[in-house]
């Protein structure tokens, strides 16, 4: 953000720490180090009001390290001045009603975003989105598919050439494959699993996303994690897991071992599309899917995808 951008007025700060706060207190933060006490209001106000960027107001909080001496001390005196209409806002329900946390920083890029309570609605609040200049290369937005409330979430990377002429997401070789590790390897039908990708429309020649094309899209992607909140997640291919994880780390070190995707359990594994490259690497793929079968609690077919 220049310098010479006009700051946020008063009740929008108050508003976005106390957002903070409450997010940091579901996700276990219980304090910041002493010394960090001035500065991490400081680094969370100026990030916070940066809404090109998703994260950046999250990661000025975190920045200050550790727990320590209490994160509210400083919010809470300079919360006596009346509160803006955006410091009360509902936070919707998940399936099974349980409060699911109201992450700050979608809202801030998107306010409206908050008001989307299920998949219907996101999908109605995206419309045939132009956020981003894959918009008039596209031939379908391509949201998701599936069970709204599903166990089991699949996220990839983009639509291609089938995905784009469709509307839906894994239709080609490569959803053909996903298909046949979700029925013979895990005994699921598709209709009981969610799938959606990182973006919504295809890059042109199936080129990797770009960055201001992840950025627009991703406080989609993390709202329908909010909405379905699956038991785990498998993120399909190098591009989708490091953006889900905000690391460059290879998907050969990273599958195979479980994440944390905002608060779910997060399984990565090689893309369907490699595999059909790569035939030998099926068989990791199987040892992955294992892994996500035993947390949900699922038998292991005997037939499975490793073949």
């Amino acid at each position: 953000m220049s310098s010479s951008a006009s700051p946020p007025d008063r009740p929008t700060i108050l508003a976005s720490l106390r957002d903070y706060v409450e997010q940091l207190r579901e996700e276990g933060l219980e304090g910041l180090p002493a010394s960090a006490q001035t500065a991490a209001p400081a680094s969370a106000i100026a990030a916070a009001s940066a809404a090109s960027s998703t994260s950046r107001a999250r990661a000025a909080v975190y920045a200050a390290g550790p727990r320590g001496t209490s994160i509210t001390s400083d919010v809470a005196s300079a919360s006596a001045s009346p509160a803006s209409p955006a410091a009360e806002r509902a936070v919707p329900a998940t399936a099974s009603g349980s409060p699911t946390p109201a992450p700050a920083d979608l809202f801030y890029l998107y306010p409206a975003l908050e008001r989307t309570n299920d998949l219907p609605a996101l999908r109605e609040f995206i419309g045939e989105c132009t956020r981003c200049k894959l918009a008039p290369l596209r031939t379908n937005l391509v949201f998701g598919a599936g069970n709204p409330h599903a166990e089991l979430m699949f996220v990839g990377e983009a639509p291609g050439a089938d995905e784009d002429a469709r509307g839906e997401p894994f239709v080609g070789r490569a959803g053909q494959l996903l298909t046949d590790i979700i029925e013979r390897g895990m005994g699921l039908t598709r209709a009981e699993v969610y799938i959606c990708n990182v973006i919504k429309c295809r890059p042109p020649e199936n080129r990797n996303p770009e960055p201001d094309e992840v950025a627009a899209c991703e406080p989609f992607l993390l709202r329908q994690i909010d909405l379905v909140r699956p038991r785990a997640i498998v993120g399909l291919g190098s591009f989708a897991v490091q953006a889900l994880l905000k690391l460059k780390t290879p998907i050969s070190k990273l599958r195979g071992n479980w994440h944390e995707v905002r608060g779910i359990k997060m399984m990565p594994t090689f893309h369907p599309a490699y595999l059909l490259r790569n035939p030998s690497e099926k068989r990791a793929v199987w040892a992955d899917i294992q892994e996500v079968m035993r947390l949900l609690g699922r038998p292991i077919p005997n037939r499975g995808a490793q073949r």
